[in-house]
């Protein structure tokens, strides 16, 4: 019985080391991968460098990975600098930098960033206020399932907009569209 107990303990200290391993293995696999130019791997880096994930926390080194997969147009980078810029995570806060990166990821239609950017123009972070710019980003990630985008429309923009102006934020949303169509997915 002793020994089982101290074969349990054992294995019981040793998994979080092994989790350690295959998170450093995951590491440099992206690693290598990123640095050959693969955008996704990039993004992903830049994740793990976030979260401490096989290697240690380190804002400045997302930063860079973001960066590089963001000038790739990789969408999901462009937005996590953004939120990057809006909080001043490891570089200083900074919201017109932030939009221009969600603005560059709602325009190839990620949800997350044409709601991220509806908010600014919403509360005039990073531009100057817009409730009917506001509302036409948010309708646009409404329709791409982003469900706090409803929220926004609905419990704030609604609340603060007269009938005419919503009809225009429905129309330029539109017009958006018609112009771009890769905002909806």
């Amino acid at each position: 019985m002793k020994s089982a107990l101290t074969a349990l303990l054992a294995i019981c200290l040793c998994l979080p080391l092994m989790g350690d391993d295959a998170a450093k293995k995951k590491f440099e696999e992206t690693k290598a991968k990123a640095e050959k130019g693969d955008k996704i791997a990039q993004f992903n880096l830049g994740v793990m460098y976030e979260n401490g994930q096989g290697v240690q926390k380190d804002f400045k080194e997302a930063e860079k990975w973001w960066r590089k997969a963001a000038e790739q147009g990789e969408p999901y980078a462009q937005t996590s600098l953004g939120v990057m810029f809006e909080r001043g995570d490891g570089v200083p806060k900074d919201d017109k930098e932030a939009v221009k990166w969600y603005r560059k990821a709602a325009e190839q239609g990620y949800a997350m960033a044409q709601y991220n950017l509806g908010l600014n123009y919403a509360t005039g972070s990073g531009v100057l206020q817009d409730y009917v710019t506001a509302y036409a980003w948010a309708n646009i990630a409404a329709a791409n399932g982003q469900k706090n985008a409803t929220k926004l429309k609905s419990e704030f923009l609604e609340k603060k907009m007269t009938a005419d102006q919503i009809a225009k934020a429905e129309a330029l949303a539109k017009a958006m569209i018609a112009k771009n169509p890769k905002l909806l997915k």
